[in-house]
């Protein structure tokens, strides 16, 4: 009898991928450990293995299509049951009660970031209540119906496909998926802006042109990108430090860190900088839940850092950094940014954030506003260094400045206490001991 492998469980919010490679093909011999097909999820490159010992059968996939969590892939001839069955879960349209409800810090990346569930207003004594809060409830869990606030469907106008028309979270991705295409008018969640979509002309008008699909690494971007800048207030708060000693002692410190396997680089010694910042500004290590109406505050101090891949922009995450040196965190940055690149980072390197660092100073430029990426509160953007004339109270001395560009969400962070945490950080850059103190 053959046994069916099913694409298994890719990560949260992950329903399927692209077949970038099927390495197998009818007639081969596989082992449970043997890599059948690899995939292209949002952000990574994986590969599933075949997790059953017998001959394939059949292949039911091909490179360049779209595979679904729960989606049969292959059969094996000859091959026995996968130890643990939900290795290979069914798809995200089962029927939603099987979900448990989220945990704050298990949210998935876009998280708290819509408003809570509309009231009724009342206008001039009178009660008025919202379309969406109209008739029976729509049987969907909670999970879902916050995914279909961040994404701006209306829960009330989801078609559910399960036991008794109850609503999965494959419904509300369905259905806004027909409206992108136009082919749906759903109302817009109460509460929620409209956001207008620019058609755009015929380009062949006046040359020749090209498509390609919007998929992996830079159609997440645009998504997320799109969700932070719609639900979140930012500010950004410019400022500049004096690392002409810090240069020293980084250039004189480098054969150290190569030693150790890393690069002593300015973002490295950031990530020192920002975990003792987020302990002085908890305001910074927190994200916002409106579902709750609750601040979620972080015990734990875990930096990101934007890798410019040849797949696009990937943020690998540094975890504990309070309790790794410098050069300890040279290293693993190093070894998570050839991960990134090389697109062998795990879903687990890429989540759990609390702040980002995104350098630009290799490229250039003298500032920009980088965009913070929920539910993260902040992100701190480098600039290129440069000699500039300072004045010391006696003349001009030539000293080198580092700009920085700290994006913050106004919902949790006032321009008074952003001004200060980057001040800070200018600080500790340019006084290398007052980690020891304060760090």
């Amino acid at each position: 009898m053959a046994t069916e492998i099913k694409l298994p469980n890719l990560g949260d919010n992950i329903d399927g991928a692209d077949v970038l490679r099927v390495l197998v093909k009818p007639g081969d011999t596989v082992t449970a450990q043997t890599a059948v097909v690899e995939l292209e999820t949002d952000k990574a490159t994986v590969e599933v293995p075949a997790e059953v010992a017998g001959t394939v059968e059949k292949v039911l996939v091909r490179a360049g299509e779209r595979a679904r969590v729960g989606q049969v892939i292959l059969t094996v001839s000859g091959g026995s049951e996968p130890a643990v069955s939900s290795k290979a879960p069914a798809p995200r349209s089962e029927p939603a009660p099987a979900e448990p409800p989220p945990a704050p810090r298990s949210e998935p990346p876009a998280v708290a970031t819509r408003e809570a569930p509309p009231a009724p207003v009342k206008t001039n004594g009178s009660s008025k209540t919202s379309p969406a809060a109209a008739g029976p409830l729509a049987p969907a869990a909670p999970s879902v119906r916050r995914l279909a606030r961040e994404i701006g469907v209306n829960i009330a106008q989801v078609q559910g496909t399960g036991p008794g028309g109850r609503i999965s979270a494959e419904d509300v991705k369905r259905t806004a998926k027909q409206m992108l295409a136009g082919t749906l008018a759903v109302a817009p969640v109460p509460g929620a802006a409209a956001l207008p979509r620019v058609s755009l002309p015929d380009f062949s008008r006046w040359g020749e042109t090209s498509r390609e699909p919007l998929k992996g690494v830079r159609k997440k971007t645009a998504e997320q990108m799109t969700l932070a800048w719609t639900t979140i207030p930012q500010v950004t708060q410019y400022d500049q430090c004096d690392i002409t000693e810090l240069e020293k002692l980084r250039v004189s410190l480098s054969p150290r860190a190569e030693k150790a396997g890393g690069k002593l680089t300015v973002t490295a010694i950031l990530l020192k900088v920002l975990a003792s910042a987020l302990k002085r500004f908890p305001d910074f290590n927190a994200s916002i839940d409106l579902d709750q109406q609750e601040v979620v505050s972080k015990k734990f101090f875990n930096v990101g850092v934007a890798v410019d891949t040849p797949s696009g922009l990937l943020v690998p995450v540094v975890k504990n950094v309070e309790r790794k040196n410098i050069l300890e965190l040279a290293a693993e940055l190093q070894a998570l940014a050839e991960k990134a690149r090389d697109r062998k980072t795990s879903m687990e390197d890429l989540q759990g954030a609390c702040i980002t660092i995104t350098n630009l100073g290799g490229i250039g430029g003298t500032a920009f506003s980088p965009i913070v990426n929920p539910p993260e509160a902040a992100i701190l953007g480098v600039s290129r260094s440069r000699m500039e004339p300072v004045w010391d109270g006696n003349a001009f001395v030539p000293r080198l400045m580092l700009p920085l560009s700290l994006s913050y969400d106004h919902r949790l962070i006032d321009g008074a206490n952003a001004a200060r945490f980057l001040r800070w950080v200018c600080s500790a850059l340019e006084q290398p001991f007052l980690l020891s103190f304060e760090g």
